[in-house]
């Protein structure tokens, strides 16, 4: 079966989704612990919140039985794929900033995959725009991240 193609019910794609932002947020979590720089700390704290947001958004959501979309879902965002430059590499006690930010990139970019191909695959459907939403604001999120990395570490000589 080709996953590109798979639709969910509105219950079974919010758990999906809720699971993909715990497995995030457990993700930083398990980083920020292992880090010493309080920089590196930092950023990754304020993504690990975001998952904790959009988990939160989510099982509200599933309470409610419906999504509250946006309006602007059809501007696509435009990243810089940096995740493409650099290699995932898991975080270590002396990791900075940098190191922290590409992982962060490359947590961020599997959301954008992995929320691309449901939307992709539940167009037309009630989950579509839901999904198109999450696809937009963890596009959101790589972005921020992406300008993060140039702003800091991409100088321009």
């Amino acid at each position: 079966m080709d996953n590109d193609q798979v639709c969910y019910t509105f219950d079974a794609a919010l758990e999906m989704a809720i699971t993909m932002e715990e497995e995030g947020f457990r993700n930083y979590l398990s980083a920020i612990r292992q880090l010493t720089n309080k920089g590196a700390k930092d950023l990754l704290r304020e993504n690990a919140l975001d998952e904790l947001d959009h988990k939160h958004q989510l099982e509200k959501a599933l309470l409610d039985g419906r999504m509250d979309g946006g309006d602007d879902l059809d501007k696509p965002i435009p990243t810089m794929h940096l995740d493409s430059l650099f290699k995932k590499q898991e975080l270590g006690p002396h990791s900075g900033v940098r190191e922290a930010l590409i992982y962060a990139i490359h947590l961020e970019k599997g959301a954008v995959d992995f929320y691309g191909k449901v939307s992709n695959g539940c167009a037309g459907a009630p989950m579509g725009k839901l999904f198109a939403q999450l696809l937009q604001e963890e596009s959101r999120h790589l972005q921020a991240l992406e300008d993060l990395y140039e702003q800091h570490f991409m100088t321009e000589n």
